[in-house]
């Protein structure tokens, strides 16, 4: 080679942006890969809720205004979520095999079901 070339100084970039990046490169050795999660004390900490209005809800301020969209209705039995309910007991009822089960349902155990939802209606 001429001797000016070698003698040279030539400046290379650190990354060639064609080639990827390894792992190894992207995350020394100890520091973590994962999403990091903040606790709910450690977002207290980092947020300052004492120059907030009083009324504007925050984690602090848990009270806020009732939901726009209407409740989801639950199966009393199952859990799942049910698009229908029996008109004699009221109970809601998921599927076709959970309404054999509501309509076999004694009257005593109907009224359990009802006050467990805060529904307590006196069946006839």
């Amino acid at each position: 080679m001429e001797p000016e070339v070698v003698n040279a100084e030539l400046v290379l970039p650190t990354h060639l942006s064609f080639k990827r990046i390894q792992m190894y490169e992207k995350y020394p050795k100890g520091q973590s890969r994962g999403r990091h999660w903040k606790h709910l004390k450690q977002i207290l900490q980092a947020e300052n809720f004492q120059n907030y209005p009083p009324d504007e809800p925050n984690y602090v301020n848990i009270e806020t205004p009732p939901s726009m969209h209407p409740c989801k209705r639950i199966c009393d039995i199952t859990g799942y979520e049910a698009p229908y309910y029996d008109p004699r007991t009221t109970l809601r009822y998921a599927n076709a095999e959970v309404f054999k089960l509501v309509r076999s349902l004694p009257n005593e155990y109907v009224q359990r079901y009802l006050t467990l939802r805060n529904a307590a209606v006196v069946l006839k």
